[in-house]
């Protein structure tokens, strides 16, 4: 009958007596206010800090992205240019691209610079001759026809230009746009400039500044004319089905081309801009990642603290009968709460700033009369967001991680409390 009496009763892990003297610590009492303020900065560094990596990381995603769709919606994904002899055969060569699987446009073009000017202004443009159909085929360009239109393009004398070119130049679709070409009609006195007016087709806005101001579009028979090109073309750029596998599409593109070319992919000619950005993303996740180490710092802080304040308690508990695993978990539970509910806070809170971002950019932008994110610097029309699952859920298991690890020395302290050390001087 004695027997059972004899054993030392065993409390399960995380019991609700763990969970309640957890809760307890967390609401501190008015000599324990100090702590308490620790506690309330440890969550707020956490959450700001999940908060803000996860909106730095959605906005630089967004802005990798977008620029991408820009660059790779208006130039080809493998530029294709003539080796040994002009690419006067453009003809035969486009359509033997067209027919490798995987490829959706092959669009021969023709590339010069020139000044455009009205009589309001004058700024520098790249006019690039392409074919009608392959410029409808472009729905970076042709889904975004905001005056005018492409009908005829290749019938008539018209070109199209950008929205900022067009407000910088004070035209609109119809109005006339005079081109200057450096290099014209050769005469006894010299190569004199080629300047002729034409009219404004159409008007596009891409949303990439540097495209909306300095590109201008051409029928392709007219750039050939303007640039003295001898019935041949520039380039021609190849649009792919899958970017990303570019690759896999050189060598089918130099078979199929059958004469001597040199390609260039996309990554080869933007590669300085995106390695850039890459190595901006990662600078920023770790400068960022700062913050909620700072935080959880706070929480060892704020823990070694309340242990030193407890330490009565502590002792009290561990003569009852509580054991030193259940003394650890209590302070564990008391840390890693701080934790996990400012990770979640924060999570929710960047998702729904990243959710609302260029609303919220507009708001600022009006509270303080100015203008946050110029398009000028940054090349976008509007402030670009794109939520990746798999970043988010490393930030969050990150800060989950170091509120956990910030909890184990002192919990590991708490357990090892001598009972009568602590109750000595009580």
């Amino acid at each position: 009958m004695d027997e059972p009496m004899t054993k030392t009763a065993q409390t399960a892990p995380f019991a609700p007596f763990e969970w309640m003297l957890s809760a307890r610590y967390l609401r501190a009492r008015r000599k324990e206010g100090f702590i308490s303020v620790i506690a309330g900065f440890s969550f707020l560094g956490i959450m700001l800090g999940v908060a803000t990596l996860i909106i730095v990381m959605a906005v630089m995603n967004g802005f990798r992205k977008e620029l991408l769709d820009k660059i790779l919606g208006l130039n080809g994904h493998i530029l294709v240019q003539p080796l040994e002899s002009p690419l006067t055969d453009w003809k035969d060569v486009a359509d033997r691209l067209s027919q490798v699987q995987g490829i959706r446009l092959a669009a021969p073009v023709v590339d010069g610079q020139a000044l455009a000017s009205s009589p309001w202004n004058a700024s520098g443009v790249l006019v690039r001759g392409i074919r009608s159909d392959d410029l409808n085929n472009l729905t970076s360009i042709a889904k975004n026809i905001k005056q005018g239109s492409l009908e005829g393009f290749d019938d008539g004398q018209g070109v199209a230009i950008g929205r900022r070119l067009a407000d910088q130049l004070s035209l609109h679709a119809g109005d006339s746009i005079t081109l200057v070409a450096p290099k014209g009609a050769v005469t006894p006195m010299g190569t004199t400039p080629r300047i002729k007016p034409y009219k404004i087709a159409a008007v596009f806005e891409i949303g990439m500044s540097e495209y909306d101001l300095g590109f201008v579009f051409m029928p392709l028979a007219e750039a050939q004319a303007y640039f003295n090109r001898s019935n041949d073309v520039t380039s021609i750029e190849v649009f792919t089905t899958n970017p990303d596998q570019i690759v896999a599409f050189r060598q089918a593109v130099t078979e199929a081309a059958g004469r001597p070319v040199f390609l260039v992919d996309w990554r080869q000619r933007n590669s300085t801009f995106f390695n850039a950005l890459q190595v901006e993303r990662n600078v920023m996740f770790l400068i960022l990642t700062m913050i909620v180490l700072v935080a959880a710092l706070n929480i060892v802080s704020g823990l070694i603290m309340l242990v030193k304040d407890k330490g009565s308690d502590i002792a009290i508990l561990r003569t009852m009968g509580a054991s030193q695993g259940s003394i650890m978990r209590i302070f564990l539970i008391t840390g890693a709460s701080i934790g996990v509910v400012g990770t979640m806070v924060g999570f929710f809170v960047g998702l729904v700033i990243c959710l609302n971002i260029e609303s919220i950019r507009q708001f600022l932008s009006w509270l303080t009369s100015t203008e946050l994110f110029s398009p000028e610097l940054y090349f976008l029309s509007k402030l670009p967001a794109e939520i990746d699952i798999g970043e988010t859920s490393a930030v969050v298991i990150m800060a989950l991680t170091l509120s956990f690890l910030a909890t184990l020395y002192p919990s590991w302290r708490a357990a090892r409390l001598d009972p009568v050390e602590a109750l000595r001087y009580e």
